[in-house]
């Protein structure tokens, strides 16, 4: 009995002793919130990204494996924002539980919102190669914080194939450059047998897109522009007699008009647009170049496609009128708050890799179908949306998109505008709806 409990006692004790040695190698480091410990896994760096486009998350899935094998020793995680979900929202939840990705992708108007949190990134290279006004979004006293990745552009895409049946040859979309030239080309579109267009009716394309037109359409020089909006938050503005208000809605009325859903203007759906336009049912859809992916998919022999301005008049030398929208959409911050200085660097190499390396540059433009902020990348667009976008810009016909929106705008103009499409308000009732919109807005 007493060799059992000597044995149980030298058990125990030497239990104890590698315990205790295994807490001692183990230098009482603990994992950090970014992957790892100090953000090393296996003996590398684990960085995140928080993506918020949900469609290129292969792609990025793809990039991130195509990166590691060029860098070994860092290895990518992507992380999508939840479906719908604000990107905004998700990495400050992230934050609150003390988790933020190394990377977030934010759209513009959400990088001021994390200024405190993220790095100054003004003394990286790319800064010099960034395409003009790429920067100026994101840059805060002399500081730029965000790395452009995506310009996105939109306006009314065109099925070519049945807008050249309807105009009987070739189609122009030069002669699109008024709201009358706009109603004839529905009209002949109609009459070749064909629908003349679907209108999505998602409060952000509707707020966030349709009607930021009216804001951007004011004048060319983009500070005139942002002394309009503080005018509307002064309440100094009438924008039931504002002609280029009255003029986007002029567009807008036609629209419901020839909409293919003009019976139940609600019910669409996003899906339902990319569907309609790529089979042919419709020549035309207001979206922007992030739907082609979905448009290809059901038209799998024409795959020519292009843009249409939103004409704001009938005077063809209006500003706006052959012009469409077009901006920076998306940025990358990379975090400093929680992450390292070996996360930070290696995150920093990562967006070096987008846009100096030939893997990095072909996963923009030829995998992930996105237009580059970046001057030295030249390789051409890869799908006819965004080749339609690059030939408005290259001849000074872009308008600058309201990227910087408060970020309830959306849901707010948006809800107005559904009400004037389903016919449930009149002109009258959405300018004061939205004038009194941006008089309580909080930011």
């Amino acid at each position: 009995m007493k060799h059992v409990k000597k044995m149980k006692w030298f058990i125990l004790s030497l239990t104890l002793i590698l315990i205790l040695s295994a807490c001692s190698s183990s230098g009482g480091n603990t994992q950090s919130a970014n992957g790892g410990q100090n953000g090393s896994s296996g003996g590398g760096i684990k960085i995140t990204l928080l993506n918020s486009k949900s469609e290129i998350q292969p792609q990025l899935e793809e990039a991130a494996k195509a990166f590691h094998e060029a860098n070994p020793t860092i290895s990518l995680e992507i992380q999508p924002v939840p479906n719908g979900g604000s990107p905004f929202e998700r990495a400050s939840t992230l934050y609150a539980s003390g988790n933020p990705p190394t990377m977030i992708m934010l759209d513009t108007g959400d990088v001021a919102k994390f200024k405190d949190r993220i790095l100054d990134l003004s003394g990286e290279k790319w800064n010099a190669d960034a395409v003009e006004h790429a920067l100026d979004l994101t840059t805060i006293d002399g500081k730029n914080y965000a790395f452009p990745l995506a310009i996105e552009g939109y306006g009314f895409i065109y099925n070519k194939a049945v807008v050249d049946k309807a105009v009987g040859g070739n189609f122009d979309p030069s002669t699109i450059n008024t709201t009358a030239s706009l109603e004839n080309l529905f009209k002949q579109i109609e009459a070749s047998g064909k629908k003349a267009l679907v209108v999505s009716p998602m409060d952000w394309s509707l707020g966030a897109h349709y009607f930021s037109l009216a804001y951007a359409g004011q004048d060319k020089d983009m500070t005139k522009v942002n002394a309009f909006i503080d005018d509307l938050r002064a309440g100094k503005v009438d924008l039931a007699s504002n002609k280029v208000f009255n003029g986007l809605m002029d567009t807008f009325d036609v629209m419901t008009k020839y909409n293919i859903d003009q019976a139940s203007p609600l019910a669409g759906t996003y899906e339902r647009g990319p569907e309609l336009l790529g089979k042919g049912e419709v020549g035309i859809w207001f979206m922007g170049n992030w739907a082609w992916p979905q448009i290809s998919s059901f038209d799998t022999a024409n795959k020519e496609y292009g843009f249409l301005p939103v004409p704001i008049s009938n005077n063809a030398g209006d500003y706006g009128n052959q012009e469409i929208s077009s901006a920076v959409s998306k940025r990358i911050v990379i975090d400093k708050e929680k992450s390292t200085p070996e996360q930070q660097d290696a995150a920093k190499k990562f967006l070096d890799w987008i846009v100096y390396e030939q893997q990095g540059q072909d996963f923009l433009v030829n995998k992930a179908n996105i237009i580059p902020a970046f001057k030295n990348i030249t390789l051409p667009a890869a799908d006819p949306l965004g080749k339609s976008i690059q030939d408005y810009i290259s001849r000074g016909k872009s308008e600058q998109s309201m990227s910087d929106l408060p970020a309830d705008h959306w849901a707010n103009v948006g809800a107005s505008m559904q009400k004037y499409l389903a016919k449930q308000s009149d002109r009258t009732t959405l300018a004061k709806e939205i004038q009194q919109y941006w008089t309580n807005v909080k930011e």
